[in-house]
């Protein structure tokens, strides 16, 4: 009889380390692993990493500090680093912290089974950090059915991740991904199709396509490849599929034709995160981001013409070197115009290898902190403005299930993106249902109603 094993994953950062993270329990779990989230009974533990800002990487390492003591009381205990801080640091990991078995690059996490065998083995600690240029994402990995174990803990059996693309072009001053990720690489189309209908004949509801500028899906692989508002329109088509979102965009390559798919797509949520990261063009050309405020806010507009109803958030940085008072002022300008649903905001810090870790004129820790409060501040009041404008409607709430708040309380989410939480009815809908919800109120970060 074999023994039982335990694998314990914890995920640091975006959507596209939990997606790797799924994979991740998915090829463990075909390796014997069961999932656990138990420190102390697990017999492998994966730290799958983000080193896009310092504090993500802190808390990797906080992490790594605390399992020296589980690998002292269980020598036995496989640690692992997959992800964007396992392809910067590489070797240097394990020979920093020896408490460290693997270390598995963001293109080889398909090869941990292997490492994992051969450190069962003893055969030292395994390094696994090329990027190569001819890297094909593998064609289909079947997600956990309902009743498998999960290894995620804010997995939704109703809502799953599909990549469609890994890796960016845009070199970005400020950014690592070209560097953790490689190249831009788009996933065969049909590959693609296959995985949501496998997911979607299992129960899924919602599908979000993702990658790093799903804007240019198709353009790494010639003029014969389908481009990203025809694979959006595909998946569209799958019988069974309720509702279907993608991220992340870069303005730059925000299409008319892919702006229509907001019209002739139903099932496409009117929800859009398209970055901005300053509202200063001198700024924006120090970051290699190839656009102007005034061509980011011609396509706002077009947007909004043709879904009135779009919810529009971003991503903002605050005190990117040499960025002055005037141009965290056109920021400032720029929340206004546009009145975004919500930002998330964060203060520049240097990354390695990133070109602008060596620009001049960084801006002094305490500046940006006090730019990082104003900005969050009039954002979180513009929010709650944008909230209000929904009081009295009626809205299609996706159920999630019970609330993170009042005991009775229940939440889902909205088309636009919204958590709308509503008291639990006698008779409680499935998770994943979707039901139409009064609104009555509006909060900062969610709304109230009651299910109709």
């Amino acid at each position: 009889m074999k023994l039982k094993k335990y694998a314990y994953i914890e995920t640091f950062g975006c959507q596209m380390n939990e997606r790797d993270s799924e994979i991740i329990g998915q090829l463990l779990g075909r390796a014997d692993y069961l999932p656990t989230r138990d420190l102390d009974q697990a017999d492998l533990v994966v730290v799958n990493t983000c080193s896009i800002r310092a504090k993500a990487e802190q808390k990797v390492y906080s992490l790594l500090g605390r399992l020296k003591k589980y690998k002292q009381k269980k020598p036995s205990l496989i640690v692992t680093v997959a992800g964007c801080v396992a392809q910067q640091e590489g070797e240097k990991l394990p020979a920093r912290m020896p408490q460290v078995d693997i270390v598995v690059g963001t293109q080889n996490i398909y090869q941990l089974p292997g490492l994992v065998r051969e450190v069962e083995e003893n055969k030292g600690p395994r390094v696994a950090i090329d990027l190569s240029k001819s890297f094909v994402i593998p064609r289909h990995l079947p997600s956990p059915l309902p009743d498998s174990p999960v290894f995620s803990p804010r997995e939704r059996l109703f809502k799953k991740f599909v990549t469609i693309m890994q890796g960016c072009n845009n070199f970005c001053t400020y950014c690592v991904v070209p560097f953790t990720r490689g190249r831009e690489v788009s996933r065969d189309p049909a590959d693609i199709l296959a995985e949501v209908r496998v997911l979607v004949d299992n129960g899924i509801r919602e599908i979000t396509l993702l990658g790093q500028n799903v804007n240019s899906y198709g353009l790494d692989k010639g003029n014969e490849h389908i481009r990203f508002p025809e694979l959006l329109a595909a998946v569209a088509g799958t019988k069974g599929l309720k509702r279907l979102r993608f991220t992340t965009s870069n303005p730059k390559d925000l299409s008319d034709e892919l702006i229509r798919c907001f019209i002739e797509i139903n099932i496409l949520c009117p929800h859009f995160h398209l970055p901005v990261q300053s509202g200063a063009n001198r700024i924006l050309k120090k970051m290699n981001r190839k656009y102007t405020i005034e061509t980011y806010l011609e396509r706002v507009a077009a947007l909004r013409r043709a879904r009135p109803d779009l919810a529009l958030t971003t991503d903002i940085i605050v005190g990117f070197p040499g960025e002055t008072d005037a141009d965290f002022e056109a920021t400032m300008e720029l929340l206004e115009k546009v009145r975004y649903h919500g930002a998330f905001s964060f203060k520049y810090s240097d990354r390695p290898g990133a070109r602008s870790a060596g620009f001049d004129n960084k801006v002094d820790e305490e500046v940006k902190g006090e730019r990082l409060a104003r900005l969050q501040a009039r954002q979180n009041e513009i929010s709650q403005e944008v909230n209000r404008r929904y009081v009295g409607s009626r809205m299609e709430v996706m159920i999630e299930g019970p609330g993170k708040g009042h005991r009775g309380q229940w939440s889902g989410r909205t088309g636009t993106n919204q958590i709308v939480n509503f008291p639990a009815p006698d008779q409680l809908p499935a998770p994943g249902e979707i039901r139409m919800v009064q609104i009555e109120e509006a909060c900062l970060h969610s709304l109230r109603g009651k299910l109709l």
